[in-house]
């Protein structure tokens, strides 16, 4: 995606999401500032197609990079199509939990009730590039 100018410190879900998973003093996020207009813009028209599939050329972009110390762990998401991609990763879940996969009762991440490895990888390669080092 190449240097963009971003909003720091815009906060979604994410930031709750991770500080389920990580036990962290400090959490930092980033949003491109192209990506808030869309969110933003009153009168923004919705992606058109750009194949035969419906899903529209747009692409997205989740990095997580967390240090402690001199070590240094990084994931790295990405796709075509952000709200195409929804779809897969809500059935991917449901389909999880109606057979079973899920043992615990009441609220929480898509990372407490799954393996997110396993998870994210049952989305690739047909919806999700994942990049894990």
């Amino acid at each position: 995606m190449g240097k963009q100018p971003v909003i720091v410190e815009f906060t979604m879900a994410d930031t709750v999401t991770i500080s389920r998973h990580l036990k962290t003093p400090e959490i930092r996020s980033y949003m491109t500032v192209a990506a808030v207009k869309d969110l933003t813009y009153p009168n923004q028209l919705a992606p058109t197609a750009s194949d035969e599939s419906g899903r529209s050329s747009q692409t997205f972009l989740v990095e997580v990079v967390v240090r402690r110390g001199g070590e240094e762990r990084r994931a790295v998401a990405s796709g075509r199509d952000i709200y195409a991609f929804s779809a897969p990763l809500v059935v991917e879940a449901m389909a999880r939990v109606v057979s079973g996969q899920v043992k615990q009762a009441g609220v929480f991440t898509a990372g407490e009730a799954f393996d997110a490895r396993d998870f994210l990888a049952s989305l690739c390669p047909g919806h999700l590039s994942l990049e894990i080092r």
